[in-house]
């Protein structure tokens, strides 16, 4: 897919589930307001929005320090991206390096980011964002949803080895749910209730299986779609139903706590869990299963779109343009990208040491887990659907609320279209001129 595209470039969502310790946010917080935190002197420094590697990346930016002579030093905020980087620009002291999400990239990037078209890792992704023919957003890997399974605590009741590519169609996912319930398993399923895993993860494949998501999303805010009768929304719904229908927590599902969902998943107690190899950080904690991956989301659909996960880039690097960095110091960030991208080292920090998908093709060190090793399998083999960029920011909030209702049966699903269509009526799409 064309980066410059705008509005169909990968990218991932915010990831508002993960857990954070309150010290990790706190020192984040009072380093990123401290006293050279900004790009005064020689020293670069780094806003990283991904919380979950914040420990890593400051390792990383020691052991660079160290061997390039560079001062790096990485900080973090718990206030949203813009709002913090916005405080950061109106006192003149912004970052040399920021980490942001898609949408902040198309957003910020004219005012605040520098060209960097020129450079040799643009060669090797295809997930950079540019705007008209500029390229400003660095991936720092990849990301995609789907569901979720543990093969082993399959196989444990079929006997045989799992293949996902068995069962592509609700229909064939149906019938292994009921072999999963015979052969012992009460309920194969979770669901997690998160309004974020509901409406800014599972919903917007709505809107991206379409075949143009951006003509469909422009017909919703123009009241054009009746979505009840739509092919796309009812498929992906009737695979929900049955998600919800053997669901672990059925009868108490809005008061079901991810980690207990996910450590069911972990230990085999279920076998399926709509979700993205961000879960891995939440997985991993418990006593898990030998034997994960993700796959597409079963769909009784003939368009090839139960064949792909959904997702592109996530999280990208852009470099300050302001007078408040100097030229050396941009120098030197160009240097930092090109290694992240290009050497051993940087390519090594990426798929082992924080445990991500790499953007890069030129990238080939092993991907350290295996939710992460199923994505870049699909990475390798195109078969990804592009993420939407641009759901307002309020989209996952309103009609995650709505989405509840639907998972706790209080709204039926005619009912959570009509909230759908009445949503977009007034809605703005984020990050993009519209």
């Amino acid at each position: 897919m064309n980066a410059s595209n705008s509005l169909v470039i990968p990218s991932s969502w915010k990831r508002w589930g993960g857990a954070v310790l309150s010290t990790v946010m706190a020192f984040g917080m009072l380093s990123a307001c401290g006293s050279g935190s900004g790009s005064s002197g020689d020293k670069i420094t780094i806003f990283n929005s991904k919380s979950e590697i914040q420990s890593q990346m400051e390792d990383m930016a020691k052991q660079y320090s160290k061997e390039k002579g560079v001062d790096v030093e990485v900080y973090m905020s718990a206030d949203p991206v813009t709002t913090h980087l916005s405080t950061k620009y109106a006192s003149n002291d912004p970052y040399t390096i920021s980490m942001v999400d898609a949408k902040d990239v198309y957003t910020l990037a004219k005012d605040h980011a520098i060209d960097l078209s020129d450079q040799p890792w643009v060669k090797d992704t295809k997930y950079a964002i540019s705007i008209d023919g500029k390229t400003y957003g660095f991936p720092v890997c990849v990301e995609a949803r789907g569901l979720i399974y543990n093969a082993d605590a399959i196989k444990k009741i079929t006997g045989k080895d799992f293949n996902p590519d068995a069962y592509k169609t609700l229909d064939e996912f149906k019938s292994l749910i009921q072999e999963l319930k015979d052969g012992g398993m009460k309920s194969p399923t979770g669901v997690m209730k998160e309004d974020w895993s509901l409406a800014a993860h599972f919903l917007p494949q709505v809107y991206e299986e379409q075949k143009d998501p951006e003509a469909f999303i422009k017909d919703l805010q123009a009241g054009k779609v009746d979505l009840a009768s739509d092919a796309k929304f009812n498929a992906l719904m009737d695979t929900f139903d049955v998600l919800k229908k053997n669901n672990y927590a059925a009868s108490s599902a809005i008061s079901a706590e991810r980690e207990v969902t996910e450590q069911n998943l972990a230990e085999g107690k279920i076998a399926f869990m709509f979700g993205g190899n961000w879960d891995w950080s939440v997985l991993n904690q418990y006593d898990y299963s030998k034997n994960m991956g993700i796959m597409p989301v079963p769909q009784n659909t003939d368009d090839g779109s139960n064949d792909k996960l959904v997702g592109g880039g996530s999280k990208f690097l852009f470099i300050d343009s302001s007078k408040n960095t100097s030229d050396k110091q941009r120098k030197e960030a160009k240097a930092f990208l090109t290694w992240l991208a290009d050497s051993k080292e940087g390519q090594t920090f990426i798929t082992k040491d924080a445990s991500l998908v790499p953007a890069f093709t030129n990238n080939t060190q092993p991907v350290a887990d295996p939710l992460g090793v199923s994505v870049k399998e699909y990475v390798d083999a195109d078969k990804l659907i592009a993420n939407f960029n641009f759901l307002p920011d309020d989209h996952y909030t309103k009609l995650g609320a709505d989405f509840q209702k639907y998972l706790a049966n209080q709204e039926n699903r005619g009912q959570f279209a009509k909230a759908i269509e009445a949503y977009w009526k007034s809605a703005k799409l984020s990050g993009s001129s519209e």
